[in-house]
């Protein structure tokens, strides 16, 4: 299974090696920007350039949470190994690491000076990784 997000607003999951749509999502007010599966595989997040992070349930084929309090642009997204946090990069300049089960952002990163536009957890660990327009790359430790 392949997930993909684009212009139009959707999120799909496509089997392979048919390659035939297996899901499609609909809830983002504008572009996708990024998707992943969390760890277990029973949910996914996406970025948009809506503002927001959104956490969609497979078996509900829906949306049971949105994240808000990015400024512009999210750039992207991922989960952390454990699948309790989701990263998001911004265009406006911070990251923000959720705790989706409470549903609150734990820590906002500042540090960059211009756009954010990836962010990855490395396994098993408490350090993200971001790059940014800043042409600037940071590690940061969340503990």
């Amino acid at each position: 299974i392949v997930l993909t997000g684009g212009d139009d607003r959707l999120w799909k999951t496509w089997g392979f090696p048919d390659g035939n749509i297996l899901l499609t999502g609909e809830g983002h007010t504008d572009w996708l920007s990024g998707c992943c599966f969390r760890p277990s595989g029973t949910q996914l997040v996406t970025s948009s350039g809506d503002t927001t992070v959104r956490i969609w349930d497979l078996s509900r084929r829906g949306c049971i949470l949105t994240l808000r309090g990015h400024s512009r642009a999210v750039r992207g997204c991922s989960w952390h190994s454990c699948g309790d946090f989701v990263a998001s990069a911004s265009m406006d300049g911070t990251s923000k690491i959720w705790d989706v089960n409470s549903e609150r952002c734990r820590y906002t990163l500042r540090g960059h000076k211009e756009s954010v536009n990836s962010i990855e957890f490395l396994p098993f660990s408490s350090t993200v990784l971001t790059s940014s327009a800043d042409k600037t790359l940071s590690l940061w430790d969340i503990r």
